[in-house]
C-alpha cells in the first residue's frame, strides 16, 4: 500500500454496519489508514447502522468545531414489546396487545414529540452517572435510573411499514435517542415498543451518499485517500 499518512487527513465517512461499535470502526480504519490519530465524531448505537463520520490525523483537532449538527434517522418503532435496551437486542421485560385501531392514534400522537423536551436516555447508552458509562453499570445489574436531558425533534413523520412495525424518520439536535422515542411511544400509545433497524442517514452536513463501508475499503484500502472529506471551517 502505498500512502503517506502524515498527509492524510480530513474526515472519511463511514457507513457503519450492525454488529460494530463507534470504537471498532476507529480501530480499523486507523490500521487500514496507518494514520497516527483517528476519532469519531459522535457514536452510533452497535446495533445501528449508517453515517459515522471519523477525523483522520491532523483533523482530529477540530472534532469539536465539526461534531454535533443535525442527525436524521429511519427506524422501525415496534409495538407490542418493551426491552430493557430500548432495542431489539435486549430483554423483554413488558408486552401488551397492539390495538387494530392504532396507526391512527400513532400519527395523530407524531406532532407531540416534535420540538424540544426533555428525554430520559436509555439504561444501556454512553451517558455516565457517578463517572461510569451507564450501560457498564446496566450489564452488571446495577442499572439506575437517568436523569432527564434536553432533546430537540425536529421532524418526525410516517415513512412506510405497517403495524405493528411502522418505519419512521426523524431528524433531530445532537444527544437525541431513537431508542427512547421509541419507548415513550410505544408507552403513550399503551401498547409499549422498542427501536430496531435504526439507521442514520445524516450527521451534520455528512451524508449517506458520502459514505463507504468497511468491506470496500477493505477489498481496496488505497481507495481511502479517494473517500476523504477536506476540512472546512
Amino acid at each position: 500500500m502505498t500512502r503517506d499518512p502524515d498527509n492524510l487527513s480530513g474526515v472519511l465517512v463511514i457507513d457503519k454496519g450492525p454488529g460494530f461499535t463507534s470504537h471498532d470502526v476507529v480501530a480499523i480504519v486507523k490500521r487500514l489508514a496507518r494514520a497516527r490519530k483517528v476519532g469519531h465524531l459522535g457514536t452510533l448505537d452497535p446495533a445501528a447502522s449508517g453515517v459515522l463520520p471519523l477525523v483522520i490525523n491532523e483533523a482530529t483537532m477540530h472534532a469539536s468545531k465539526l461534531a454535533g449538527g443535525e442527525k436524521v434517522y429511519e427506524f422501525t418503532l415496534s409495538l407490542g414489546r418493551s426491552t430493557d435496551t430500548d432495542d431489539d437486542t435486549g430483554r423483554t421485560i413488558a408486552e401488551a396487545p397492539v390495538p387494530a385501531e392504532i396507526m391512527s392514534g400513532l400519527v395523530g400522537l407524531l406532532p407531540r414529540f416534535v420540538g424540544r423536551t426533555m428525554q430520559v436516555p436509555p439504561a444501556y447508552s454512553a451517558v455516565k452517572r457517578a463517572g461510569v458509562r451507564s450501560y457498564r453499570m446496566a450489564r452488571e445489574g446495577r442499572a439506575l435510573p437517568l436523569d432527564p436531558r434536553p432533546a430537540e425533534i425536529r421532524s418526525l413523520e410516517l415513512v412506510g411499514g405497517c403495524m405493528p412495525e411502522p418505519r419512521l424518520r426523524m431528524a433531530c439536535g445532537p444527544g437525541t435517542f431513537v431508542r427512547a422515542l421509541c419507548r415513550d411511544l410505544g408507552a403513550a400509545l399503551g401498547c409499549g415498543g422498542h427501536a430496531k433497524g435504526i439507521r442514520r442517514l445524516a450527521s451534520g452536513p455528512y451524508i449517506i451518499d458520502m459514505a463507504v463501508t468497511l468491506e470496500a475499503l477493505k477489498a481496496e484500502p488505497n481507495a481511502l485517500r479517494d473517500h476523504i472529506v477536506p476540512v472546512a471551517l
